[in-house]
Formats: structure tokens, C-alpha cells, sequence
């Protein structure tokens, strides 16, 4: 078996073991693996991109580092390391959409049918901060979520010109953090929202690595002129 793969069984036994860490309130168990499950990813985009022979994504690389440092700050209580967390999520999203806009997404997004993508996501975020924004307000959290939702927003939309497995990651990711959203503001509360988190950001991440790292080594990665995608 490849070693790429290797580490991504790895990655999907760890989100497992987090998910029912989740579901059977084992703080040990949440504190052993959130931090190892973007690091497996990093490494299996790292090996995936040396069986291609070519040099891995460092953005993509960096933004999942970052993740990291935002999944270890969120492990903590309070509004502090949910703020610390946002930043870090904040930057990683920084960093997924300058490697999406340099893969080639704005043309795309500029022209029909992928053009009702960033419409949408607009629209969408609007109406999800108006339903939200005065339980975040009262949080004190309004103006920073909503300057986080623009950059997730964002991230999506690019996204979605990078086929549809990084596509779904995108839109995956920002459902995820609605979901956060939605209990930070006091408006919604699904049946065991940890795991609902979870479950989707870990399929979010491994969905736009693992699909970006498969256009990465096709044909689709390159520009209609024939030359590779800068990086």
C-alpha cells in the first residue's frame, strides 16, 4: 500500500476515534486526537505530491498547519481561545483562497454556470448573519464572525472552481463553522453538535486536500495554455 495512503487510514481512524470521543464525552480522548488529525493530512498531501514528483502545495500545507493551531486553540474554554481560534482559521482560509485564485478560480467564477457559486454563498451568509446577529451581538462576537464569514465565504466560492470534490470541501467547511456559529449566537442546537462539527470539518479538510491534491497531478491542473498552475 502507498505510504499517501497509509496516512490517510490514519487520518480516518483518528477522526473516528474524535467522533466518539465526542459522542461519549472523553475529553482524553478529544485532547489525544484533534491534534493529530491536520497533521496526517498535511502528510499525506506531502507523500501524494512526491509519488507525483512534483514539490507539495505550500499554501495548502501552511493553511492546514494553521488549522492545526486552530483546532489546539478551540480545545480550550472561553471567549480568549475561540478567538485565537478564529484568527488561526482566519489565516489557513487566507491561505486556501490565494492557492485556489492562483490554481486559475477567478476566471471561472466570472463566467456561467460557476458564477451563481459566489452569489449564492453571498446571499447565504448574509441571511445567516441577519438570523444570527443579534445573539452574536450580545456575545460580543458579531463583527468578528462576520469578517470570518466573508473569508469562509470566500474560500468556498473559490473552491468550487477546483472540481467538485474540493467543491463539497468548501461548502462543507461553511457549514461547519455555521454550525459553531449557530451555538455561539444561542440560535440553534442540533442533537450532539460536537460530533455534527467534527464529522463535517474533518470531511471538509480531507475532501479539499485530498482533491486538490489529485487535480494537482492531472492534466486538469494545468492552464489552457499547457503550462503548470503557479503555486
Amino acid at each position: 500500500m502507498p505510504y499517501r495512503r497509509i496516512l490517510l487510514a490514519a487520518f480516518v481512524a483518528v477522526t473516528v476515534a474524535n467522533l466518539a470521543a465526542h459522542v461519549t464525552d472523553s475529553r482524553t480522548g478529544e485532547l489525544l486526537t484533534k491534534p493529530l488529525l491536520m497533521p496526517l493530512l498535511a502528510g499525506y498531501l506531502w507523500r501524494a505530491a512526491r509519488d507525483q514528483g512534483r514539490r507539495p502545495d505550500r499554501l495548502v500545507l501552511a493553511a492546514l498547519a494553521l488549522s492545526t493551531g486552530g483546532d489546539i486553540a478551540l480545545l480550550g474554554d472561553g471567549t480568549g481561545p475561540f478567538l485565537t481560534g478564529m484568527v488561526l482559521f482566519l489565516a489557513a482560509h487566507g491561505c486556501y483562497i490565494t492557492a485556489f485564485t492562483r490554481g486559475g478560480a477567478a476566471r471561472p467564477l466570472r463566467r456561467p454556470p460557476l458564477v451563481a457559486v459566489p452569489i449564492g454563498y453571498a446571499v447565504a451568509t448574509t441571511a445567516a448573519l441577519a438570523w444570527m446577529w443579534s445573539g452574536l451581538t450580545d456575545a460580543g462576537l458579531a463583527l468578528p464572525v462576520a469578517g470570518y464569514a466573508v473569508a469562509l465565504a470566500t474560500m468556498a466560492a473559490t473552491a468550487a472552481a477546483h472540481g467538485p470534490r474540493v467543491a463539497l470541501g468548501g461548502a462543507l467547511f461553511l457549514v461547519s463553522d455555521l454550525l459553531i456559529a449557530t451555538g455561539v449566537a444561542e440560535v440553534g442546537d442540533l442533537p450532539g453538535p460536537p460530533v455534527w462539527v467534527m464529522a463535517t470539518y474533518c470531511a471538509a479538510q480531507a475532501l479539499i486536500a485530498t482533491g486538490w491534491a489529485a487535480r494537482a497531478g492531472t492534466p486538469a491542473a494545468l492552464t489552457p495554455a499547457g503550462s503548470p498552475v503557479p503555486r
